[in-house]
């Protein structure tokens, strides 16, 4: 009867909703901590967080208290006015950034679209052409709204929607040669993930962003740094280009941003702050309301709390120790890649299959690509969490073997 409560659920579902998406054959209800709940009450460890949304994991009580205050008081105000919990999000999220200036959106495929206009603007006050070219990356994945898209290193997600509204090539990953080779002199921007995400869990190595950061200096060139997956702490900094101190000329952020409240920002230097969108050339109904930035200040105090960025630090060698052996242990396992709590298990053959049974045993995962499997988990996660997610794992790999 459960059983069929939950298809009942899924065949209303798909009778309403427009399939663009092929979801899991399960309704999830609640969570607690590191753990899902379908509506029949199945017990899920989620190693997917959201896609990288839920930092904090489920039913963190003083970000759930901060939303309910703030829902208490006003939720939405304007653009056309000021709100407390905006003004203190934007304060706090150039602290932790090393940024100058702040501008909220809905979405992290949002934050890319207002770095795109800001690049292009930036370069129009510049030179007064509007024929300018961003160089993107091969596998990269910036979002599905059409200026996201033509960033879109995956021609599959491209083809069907014809002309992109700027002119985009696609360099190479960890190829600064690639790049050098493109450039001209209507490139104004160069785009790039410091950890793909969705392309594969591929980091940008060091040399290749410090040469990156030296190449769009000479040239005059803005360079925008994708964080919306890899950064707020999944790689072991709060941003992942803070490794390396490469710093962009703008940055993307949302995804654990707002840990489930959907909201998004994109960050410039002063410089390019000064010298490109003005009044009028970008605006959000939405964005930045008081209701999406209570959510961004309880998201940092929690990060605080709970020294997440440390926690990471000191667990994910931990998880990359595990995913190792699980690579020693499999011959279908070709090679483990990613750093932090952002890993991928490359096999040689469609993980799907091992998604389904892994889930079928209680372990919620999901793949980038057909042949990769992700690590994207809570930050709170902890060793005892990495090794029941390997347990399931192993029996899944097993029983598809």
């Amino acid at each position: 009867m459960e059983q069929d409560k939950m298809q009942l659920m899924i065949g209303q579902a798909e009778k309403d909703l427009l399939h663009t998406y092929n979801r899991y054959q399960i309704v999830l209800d609640h969570g607690e901590g590191m753990y899902l709940y379908d509506v029949n009450g199945k017990k899920y460890l989620d190693f997917m967080a959201g896609i990288a949304v839920f930092a904090l994991g489920y039913g963190n009580k003083a970000y759930d208290d901060a939303l309910k205050a703030q829902i208490d008081k006003i939720l939405h105000t304007s653009n056309y006015f000021y709100n407390e919990p905006a003004i203190r999000a934007a304060s706090r999220l150039k602290k932790v950034s090393g940024m100058d200036r702040v501008f909220f959106t809905n979405s992290g495929a949002e934050a890319v679209e207002g770095a795109l206009k800001a690049a292009m603007k930036h370069a129009w006050l510049k030179d007064g052409r509007t024929s300018h070219q961003v160089i993107a990356m091969e596998n990269s994945f910036h979002g599905r709204t059409y200026g996201a898209l033509s960033v879109t290193g995956n021609e599959k997600y491209r083809l069907p929607f014809g002309q992109m509204p700027c002119d985009v090539q696609f360099a190479q990953l960890n190829d600064l040669e690639s790049v050098k080779n493109l450039v001209t002199d209507e490139t104004c921007a160069v785009i790039v993930e410091p950890v793909q995400g969705e392309g594969g869990l591929m980091p940008a190595s060091e040399d290749f962003l410090k040469g990156l950061r030296a190449l769009c200096t000479e040239k005059e060139i803005l360079l925008i740094f994708d964080e919306i997956q890899c950064g707020m702490g999944r790689t072991g900094s709060m941003f992942a280009w803070h490794r390396f101190g490469v710093r962009p000329d703008i940055m993307t952020c949302a995804k654990a941003l707002g840990c489930g409240v959907p909201v998004g920002a994109f960050l410039l230097t002063e410089e390019v702050g000064q010298s490109s969108l003005a009044a009028g050339d970008h605006g959000t109904t939405y964005g930045g309301n008081p209701f999406a930035c209570a959510a961004v200040n309880a998201v940092l105090d929690q990060y605080e709390a709970l020294d997440l960025v440390h926690h990471v630090t000191e667990t994910a060698p931990y998880l990359t120790k595990t995913l190792d052996a699980l690579a020693a242990e499999f011959s279908c396992i070709k090679e483990r890649r990613g750093v932090g709590f952002m890993q991928g298990l490359v096999f040689d053959r469609p993980v799907g299959p091992i998604i389904n049974d892994a889930m079928d045993h209680g372990l919620i995962m999901i793949n980038a690509g057909a042949n990769i499997l992700r690590f994207v988990p809570a930050l709170i996660t902890e060793k005892e969490h990495i090794d029941e997610m390997a347990r399931i794992l192993r029996g899944a790999i097993e029983r598809n073997s």
